[in-house]
């Protein structure tokens, strides 16, 4: 007897689904929202602490409520997705993210708001992993790479236009919009789900891992809240360490639970492919260079070049416009197919790295060097980003898609994570250094404030920039060498694959000889 989703296979076209792009259409869709609520709300902060009466630790937790639920549940999202139904999993993610932004939208308190954004968590969660599962498992090889270049294009896209689309609803509405505007998108895109989506889910039907999903959440959730907490705290504030290393121990006891239980969440024998860790040590490095760049770059645009908020978001716009017009168009797929997913990680990553350096050494004392180097990064994320996805993907058994996607979102959140506590750490060691009468204010404004006269403030603004091409130098150095690196696993696996083909295809030609002489003398 055929399953429904093995019924649905059989009616792929030799290039997947008949309807794959306008699936794809349709869940990027769902993913752009998701990804908007990352940063949307940024600009809504005087008007949440005007009408809903909401101090600073309030709006904190307005903004870090649901990432930290989402990343803290990508993994447990995946796995659930793989056992119960992708399709399934999807459709509850639109129904518990539209539900959570009426919620949000309709918010007398601030107690509620920080609920109803938890609960979008929830469904962010299994949105992000499901959408990039449902594209492995509707896209063949030849067009994988061009649909999660696609993919991966909608969040550069989400992650620029979160605030540009936040400042021009709030300029004409009232803050709850921001959230309520999510509905009729969710209900688009679930009565699109529901019609067009195939249903896919692991033929095996292994038993839950519940201890596992419980202790990957739980870790996951303290990792990331230190990560959120140390730029504000201090990175080594009792608050910080305490979380850091209680998700580090939870974390620990996940592997290891992981290792003896025969049904795991996540095989940790994957990290014996050096193919999936060449993948997975890019994808954070991108990561890292992405986000830590851009919060670097927020502060040189605001503090040394004095743009305000909106100017400076419009500023670093440039980079994602890049992603989306070179992943829109199919070139970096084009260039994936020509050269290889290592060639093609290698040129991304070094491209990123000398955007790094160009904004480091050229935007110092204007926006014209730090244009171009927005926009040589953005070719290397638009060509490395694609290519690290869907290797952990290809890496990873077809019914496991969705612990796949779990693990890459995941690896984007610590990538964020680290770039923002890494390069701002520098950045501050740097300052600290050049201006040690400084070091007490805490911030650059503080500094500023203190400072004793104009002579003194271009000399703190100077450090401050000194800090910040420092800190940008050291980026570029790490994602270079993470992606050297990456690129050099990845043509090893390659080799390695290359070599094991003949064998097994000589073991099979052999097996089906024995079975032919045991079968012989019976006919």
């Amino acid at each position: 007897m055929t399953t429904p989703a093995a019924a649905q296979r059989h009616d792929r076209s030799p290039q997947g689904y008949p309807q794959r792009w306008l699936i794809l259409g349709v869940i990027c869709l769902a993913q752009l929202v998701v990804l908007l609520d990352n940063t949307v709300l940024n600009v809504a902060i005087p008007s949440l602490t005007t009408e809903l009466d909401a101090s600073t630790a309030d709006v904190q937790w307005m903004i870090n409520a649901y990432s930290l639920v989402q990343a803290g549940l990508l993994l447990t999202a995946g796995s659930s997705a793989d056992r119960y139904g992708r399709r399934r999993m999807l459709i509850v993610g639109l129904v518990l993210f539209g539900a959570g932004s009426l919620v949000a939208g309709l918010a007398q308190s601030s107690g509620q708001l920080i609920a109803a954004r938890a609960g979008m968590g929830v469904g962010g969660a299994l949105l992000l992993t499901t959408t990039l599962a449902v594209v492995v498992q509707i896209f063949d090889d030849t067009e994988r790479v061009k649909a999660i270049g696609i993919w991966s294009t909608v969040s550069s896209l989400g992650f620029a236009a979160g605030p540009l689309f936040g400042g021009f609803v709030l300029d004409h509405f009232w803050w709850g919009a921001i959230f309520l505007i999510n509905i009729p998108v969710a209900v688009i895109a679930l009565v699109a789900v529901a019609r067009l989506v195939p249903e896919s889910k692991n033929a095996r039907g292994d038993r839950p891992d519940l201890p596992g999903a419980l202790l990957s959440t739980v870790g996951m959730t303290a990792v990331v809240f230190a990560i959120i907490s140390g730029p504000e705290h201090g990175w080594t504030s009792g608050r910080v360490l305490m979380s850091a290393f209680a998700g580090v121990a939870v974390l620990t006891g996940f592997v290891l639970w992981e290792l003896r239980v025969p049904f795991p969440m996540l095989d940790m024998h994957f990290f014996r492919n050096q193919k999936f860790i060449g993948a997975v040590a890019g994808a954070l490095l991108v990561a890292f260079g992405m986000t830590g760049s851009l919060f670097l770059l927020t502060q040189h645009l605001q503090f040394v070049l004095g743009y305000g908020p909106l100017e400076a978001g419009l500023r670093t716009a440039p980079m994602a416009l890049t992603v989306v017009a070179i992943n829109l168009t199919g070139l970096g797929a084009r260039l994936v197919g020509k050269v290889g997913t290592p060639t093609a990680i290698a040129a991304g990553m070094s491209s990123l790295a000398a955007g790094l350096v160009a904004i480091a050494v050229l935007g110092r004392h204007g926006y014209g060097g730090m244009l171009f180097g927005l926009i040589v990064m953005g070719v290397g994320i638009a060509l490395a980003m694609p290519a690290m996805a869907n290797a952990i993907m290809s890496a990873i058994p077809p019914e496991k898609a969705g612990v796949g996607a779990g693990v890459n979102g995941t690896l984007a959140e610590f990538g964020n994570g680290l770039g923002v506590a890494v390069l701002g750490a520098v950045l501050n060691a740097r300052f600290a250094a050049l201006v040690p009468a400084a070091v007490g204010a805490g911030s650059l404004p503080a500094a500023l404030a203190s400072a004793d006269g104009p002579g003194e403030r271009e000399l703190i603004k100077d450090a401050f920039a000194s800090g910040l091409e420092t800190s940008q130098l050291a980026g570029a150095v790490a994602v270079l060498a993470g992606g050297l690196l990456a690129a050099l696993l990845l043509r090893r696996a390659e080799r390695a694959e290359a070599v094991a083909r003949p064998v097994q295809a000589a073991d099979q030609v052999e097996k089906a000889g024995e079975r032919a002489e045991s079968t012989g003398p019976a006919a």
